[in-house]
């Protein structure tokens, strides 16, 4: 079972099959909003079909230990989706690492939703999941996503060129990571 993480003004937890409405508004409402940020959306992708499949992937994952995908809720209106916050790519062994990814609706930009759901499910990753790294990448331009990932002690570690094909072309993208001050040995 995923987690439920609570903050001040969010809930943060992985979609059930209840939400798959909600889940579509939010990516429907924000569709040109996300897509200057995104890769290509897959066939379907605005479907309930496709939603409902995605919602028990999503619980695979976290229970095979590769990914945890969790949505934003507010604590106001638990049954409208703010945003997403998705650390994929988990890696166990040497590395202790994942990836992180985020998308916040375009309507709650501006009021520190992100920053707040980041350190909550960072703080969860830290210390439940014990990884010792969180990686993130974004594009040189994208000053909001900076600004967040700035405030919680990412570091530049590099510049990758052509990064990833985003919105029909090959987009650069800063490198930046986060350490676990408190990451244990499993030893």
């Amino acid at each position: 079972m995923t987690p439920v993480l609570t903050t001040e003004r969010l809930i943060l937890r992985g979609a059930a099959e209840t939400d798959v409405p909600a889940l579509l508004r939010f990516f429907d409402e924000n569709r040109a909003h996300m897509a200057p940020w995104e890769t290509s959306r897959p066939e379907g992708f605005h479907t309930e079909e496709f939603w409902r499949v995605q919602v028990a992937r999503h619980r695979r994952a976290f229970d095979d230990g590769t990914a945890l995908m969790l949505f934003l809720f507010p604590r106001s209106d638990p049954r409208e989706v703010y945003g997403q916050v998705s650390f994929t790519s988990i890696v166990r062994g040497p590395a202790e690492m994942c990836m992180v990814g985020y998308a916040l609706a375009e309507k709650a930009q501006g009021h520190g939703y992100m920053h707040e759901a980041l350190r909550a499910s960072i703080d969860y990753v830290f210390a439940e999941l014990n990884l010792h790294r969180v990686n993130a990448a974004l594009m040189p331009h994208n000053l909001r996503s900076n600004a967040v990932l700035r405030r919680l002690g990412f570091t530049v570690e590099g510049y990758a060129r052509d990064y990833l094909f985003i919105d029909g072309a090959w987009r650069d993208h800063v490198l930046t990571s986060l350490l676990n001050p408190s990451w244990k040995s499993p030893d």
